[in-house]
C-alpha cells in the first residue's frame, strides 16, 4: 500500500473524446436513426460497388483461363460472358424474391435457417463473414496494386499502403451510411460511366471502320502443353468450366443487398429489389459488352508473358500486358489520351472502394448473429452515429492482418476469394425452393399458385447453377488456397456454436423463476468490511457509510505488510476510539491480496450463508500522470474478489481536489468528478 491508498481510478481528458468527435463526428440521436437510412441513388454505389467492381476483372480471368488451350480458344469468351450473365441473371432474380420475403436484412443467413434449420443458417453465415473480410483484402489489395502500377513510391509499401487504405474506409464508414454513400457515390457512378463510354464509343468506331487494334490483336497466343489441340477431350471441357467459374467472380457482392435492406428507405423491400434489378442489368450489360468488344478486337491476355510471341517469334522489347478494360480504353478513345487516364483511374478506384460493401454488410449480419446469440452481443449495438461501429472496427482489424499475413499480393489472397459466396448462393437457392413448396401446400388462389411455381422454378434454375459453379470452384481453387478459407469457415462455425452454448448456459443459470430459494431467500446475516491503509478522510467516510447500511458485524481490516506501520495505526485508532474494532491480517511475504482473500474465505466457511461485503476507499486522480504515484493492489484484489460467492465489493469514491466539498455518494455508486476528468473504475 502506498499513500494509504487501496484504489486509484484515472481520469482520461477530453482529448481523447475530442480526437473521436473530429474522425467520427458529434454523436447522432437515436430518434434520427430514419436520417441515416439511404435512398436508391445512394445504396447502389454503397451496396453494388463490390459487384460491380468485379467487372474490372472478372473479363480479364475468362480470356486469361481461355488462353491457356491458345488463341483459337478465346474465342467463345463471348459465350462464357452469356452464361455468366444467365447465372447473374438468375440469382438477381431470385434474390428480388429474398428481399421481398426477408426484409428483415438477414440475408441468405435468414433464409437458409428458416428453411433448412440453425446449422445450415450457421454454415450460411460463416461463409458471409469470412467472405466480407476476405471481399476487403482482395479488394484493397487489387486497388493499391492498380495504384502502385500509376505511383512507383508505392511499390514495395503495399501491405502498409493497403491497411492504410482499410483503416481510411473505417473511418468513414464509422461516420455513417449517408458520409460513406456521398464519398463513394462519385467513383462508382464515374466508373459505370467510363465503362459504358468505352463500350458505345468502341462499337459505334467498330461499326464504322474507325477502330484501331487494340496493342495485343497481332499477337499470337502459344497453347499451353496439354492443350495444343486446343479445346477438345474432357481437359477442355474443364477448361472452359475453370473459364465459366473465373467468369463467376462477377456475382459476388450481389448478396450483399439482401443483408443490407433494413439500410433502405421505406418501402424497403422494393427498393432493395428495385436496387438489385439495377445492379445486375448494369453488370451484365458491363461484361458481356466487354468480352465481345475484347473478341472483335482481338485482345490477347495471358497468365504468363511467355505464351505471347508476335510475328517474328519474339514479344516487342519493353511489352507490358495491360488489363483488358485498358486495352478496350486504349482502342476506343485512340486520340484522346485523358480519357485512357480517367478509365484506369475510375477502374482502379472502384476496385479499391469495393471493400465498402463488406464494410455495410458485415456489421448488419454480425448484428443479426448477435441478436440471436451467436455472436457477442456487443455487436447487436449501434455507436455514436447509429452505425454498427463494433463490426466495423472488428472487420478493418481482421482484414488488415490478412493483408499482413498474405503481404497484400492479390494473386495469393484471389484464391480464397468466391468460395464462401457460392456456399451462400446454393444454399439460399435450395432454401427458397423448399420456401416455396412449404408455400405452395397452402395456397388457393390459383394466379398466386402460378406466380410461387415460377418463383420455385428460378430458385431451382439458380441452384442447379451455383451448385455446379461451386463443385467447380472447389475442384480447381482447392490445392492453391481454397482450403483456407474452408478452415476459416468451420473455425468461425465452431466459434458461433461455442458462443451459442456460452449464452445458452448463462441465461439457464440465471433465468428468474418466482420459487426460486437462491433469489427469495436472504443471507442470515450481513459482514461488513472496511479495508483500512492509513487513518484519513477517505477510511473515514467508507466506515461511515459501511455503518450506514447497518450490517450485522462489522470490521476494518488491514494488512500488516510493514510492522512498525501497522503499530502506529493501531495506537491512531485506539487515540481517536473509533467505534469499529479494526483487525490485522499478518502477510509474513509482504503480500495484500493473498490473507485479505483468505480471511474472507474463512469467514464464508464457517457461516457459509453470510454475506460479505467490502467497502474500498477509492482515489478518483485529477489528472492521467497521478495514477503512477499510486499503487495497484486494490484494483488486483478488486478483481480476485468478484469471483468469490458470497462476497459484495462497494467502491467508495473520494475525488481528490474536491475534498470535504464533493458530493457524499453513498457505496458502490459513482459521482462525475469535476469538469474535464472522467472516473474509471
Amino acid at each position: 500500500m502506498v499513500d494509504g491508498q487501496w484504489y486509484y481510478a484515472l481520469h482520461v481528458p477530453n482529448l481523447g473524446a475530442a480526437v473521436k468527435r473530429l474522425i467520427v463526428g458529434r454523436p447522432v440521436r437515436s430518434d434520427r436513426a430514419g436520417g441515416a437510412l439511404l435512398p436508391k441513388r445512394l445504396a447502389l454505389p454503397v451496396f453494388a460497388s463490390d459487384a460491380l467492381s468485379s467487372v474490372a476483372y472478372a473479363p480479364d480471368e475468362v480470356l486469361l483461363t481461355l488462353a491457356v488451350a491458345g488463341g483459337a480458344a478465346t474465342l467463345i469468351s463471348p459465350w462464357i460472358g452469356v452464361a455468366v450473365a444467365i447465372v447473374l441473371a438468375t440469382v438477381v432474380a431470385s434474390y428480388r424474391q429474398n428481399v421481398r420475403a426477408y426484409p428483415s436484412g438477414g440475408g441468405d443467413y435468414e433464409v437458409v435457417t428458416d428453411n433448412l434449420g440453425d446449422k445450415a443458417g450457421m454454415t450460411v453465415a460463416s461463409a458471409l463473414l469470412v467472405d466480407y473480410v476476405l471481399t476487403v483484402a482482395v479488394s484493397v489489395s487489387a486497388g493499391v496494386l492498380y495504384a502502385a502500377s500509376a505511383i512507383p513510391a508505392l511499390r514495395g509499401h503495399e501491405a502498409i499502403t493497403a491497411v492504410g487504405a482499410i483503416l481510411l474506409l473505417a473511418v468513414v464508414n464509422l461516420r455513417g451510411l449517408r458520409e460513406s454513400g456521398r464519398v463513394l457515390a462519385i467513383p462508382v457512378y464515374l466508373f459505370m460511366g467510363a465503362v459504358a463510354l468505352t463500350g458505345v464509343v468502341g462499337f459505334v468506331r467498330f461499326a464504322t471502320g474507325t477502330l484501331p487494334a487494340v496493342e495485343s490483336a497481332n499477337l499470337e497466343i502459344i497453347p499451353s502443353a496439354g492443350y495444343e489441340a486446343g479445346l477438345v477431350g474432357l481437359a477442355g471441357v474443364l477448361l472452359v468450366a475453370r473459364a465459366f467459374a473465373s467468369g463467376a467472380a462477377a456475382l459476388t457482392g450481389v448478396e450483399a443487398v439482401s443483408n443490407g435492406v433494413p439500410a433502405f428507405k421505406e418501402p424497403k423491400s422494393r427498393n432493395a429489389a428495385t436496387t438489385l434489378a439495377i445492379l445486375g442489368g448494369v453488370a451484365i450489360t458491363m461484361i458481356v459488352s466487354i468480352l465481345v468488344l475484347a473478341h472483335v478486337t482481338g485482345v490477347k491476355y495471358v497468365e504468363n508473358l511467355d505464351q505471347l510471341r508476335s510475328a517474328d517469334g519474339a514479344l516487342p522489347d519493353g511489352y507490358v500486358q495491360h488489363p483488358v478494360l485498358v486495352q478496350l480504353a486504349s482502342a476506343s478513345f485512340s486520340g484522346v489520351p485523358v480519357m485512357l487516364y480517367v478509365v484506369s483511374a475510375a477502374t482502379g478506384l472502384i476496385l479499391f472502394l469495393a471493400a465498402n460493401t463488406a464494410f455495410n454488410g458485415f456489421p448488419i449480419l454480425g448484428s443479426i448473429l448477435a441478436r440471436d446469440g451467436y455472436l457477442p452481443r456487443q455487436l447487436h449495438t449501434r455507436g455514436d452515429r447509429l452505425v454498427l461501429s463494433n463490426g466495423i472496427m472488428i472487420l478493418a482489424a481482421i482484414a488488415a492482418i490478412l493483408v499482413f499475413a498474405f503481404d497484400a499480393s492479390v494473386t495469393r489472397l484471389i484464391q480464397l476469394y468466391i468460395v464462401g459466396v457460392f456456399v451462400s448462393f446454393t444454399l439460399s437457392q435450395l432454401s427458397m425452393v423448399r420456401h416455396w413448396t412449404r408455400k405452395l401446400a397452402t395456397a388457393t388462389d390459383s394466379s398466386e399458385k402460378r406466380r410461387m411455381q415460377r418463383s420455385r422454378l428460378v430458385g431451382a434454375f439458380g441452384f442447379l447453377l451455383t451448385s455446379s459453379v461451386l463443385v467447380i470452384v472447389l475442384v480447381t481453387k482447392f490445392t492453391h488456397g481454397a482450403w483456407i478459407t474452408l478452415l476459416l469457415m468451420a473455425g468461425t462455425f465452431a466459434l458461433m456454436r461455442s458462443i451459442s452454448k456460452h449464452y445458452a448456459t448463462v441465461g439457464g443459470e440465471v433465468r428468474y423463476e418466482e420459487d426460486d430459494p437462491t433469489v427469495r431467500s436472504l443471507p442470515s446475516r450481513v459482514h461488513a468490511m472496511v479495508l483500512v491503509a492509513r487513518v484519513h478522510k477517505p477510511t473515514m467516510r467508507a466506515i461511515a457509510y459501511a455503518r450506514a447500511t447497518r450490517p450485522s458485524q462489522i470490521e476494518a481490516v488491514t494488512v500488516a505488510v510493514d510492522p512498525s506501520e501497522s503499530a502506529k495505526l493501531l495506537r491512531q485508532w485506539d487515540d481517536l476510539s473509533i467505534p469499529v474494532p479494526l483487525r490485522v491480517l499478518d502477510s509474513p511475504f509482504r503480500e495484500i491480496t493473498r490473507p485479505v482473500l483468505g480471511y474472507i474465505k474463512s469467514i464464508r466457511r464457517s457461516s457459509p450463508r453470510d454475506l460479505v461485503v467490502v467497502f474500498i476507499p477509492e482515489y478518483v486522480v485529477t489528472h492521467w500522470w497521478e495514477q503512477l504515484l499510486h499503487n495497484q493492489s486494490a484494483l488486483r484484489l478488486k478483481t480476485r474478489l468478484l469471483f468469490v460467492p458470497g462476497v459484495v465489493v462497494a467502491s467508495v469514491p473520494w475525488q481528490l481536489g474536491d475534498s470535504g466539498h464533493g458530493d457524499h455518494t453513498a457505496p458502490g455508486n459513482r459521482t462525475r468528478p469535476p469538469q474535464g476528468r472522467i472516473g474509471h473504475e
